[in-house]
């Protein structure tokens, strides 16, 4: 079994460190960004959606702890009430590598969920790249559907 913990700050910055370099690979990988101009971009996206860091209200980001306070991932959601329809986004949820393929990040998701619906959220949205099937499968399989589709051709 896992918790979700909310991040310490101690956590967070080395989170931001790392998510930051990620979501940049993942940009240039999906052809969206330069490599050279990639790190800058994320910092600058993180930097907009989190403008008060770990304490950006309505942000939540947690790690994810195994029942031996074992640190595994981390999941991150956002919450939105200026609609009739509460929603959330989810913006990351990431496993480490050693720990992946064992069933965490469905767990995550789901206890996720649960947090959600203690936030009165109607509706989880998240955005996958068209090259991590295994998050895609993941979402699937959670009853996740695709709402929409960007789509490319390079020439």
């Amino acid at each position: 079994m896992i918790q979700l913990v909310p991040k310490t700050e101690k956590e967070f910055q080395t989170y931001l460190q790392e998510e930051t370099a990620r979501y940049a690979e993942a940009n240039v990988r999906a052809g969206y960004w330069k490599k050279t101009e990639a790190l800058k971009k994320s910092i600058e996206a993180h930097n907009q959606l989190l403008p008060q860091g770990l304490v950006t209200p309505r942000h939540h980001l947690f790690t994810i702890t195994t029942d031996n306070k074992k640190s595994v991932g981390t999941i991150w959601i956002a919450e939105d009430h200026r609609s009739k329809t509460p929603t959330g986004f989810i913006y990351d949820l990431f496993i480490k590598e050693p720990y992946r393929g064992k069933g965490l990040a469905t767990q995550a998701m789901l206890l996720l969920e649960e947090k959600a619906k203690q936030l009165d959220l109607k509706v989880l949205y998240l955005h996958v790249f068209a090259f991590n099937t295994n998050a895609k499968n993941l979402y699937e399989k959670l009853g996740y559907q695709i709402t929409s589709m960007h789509m490319a051709k390079q020439l």
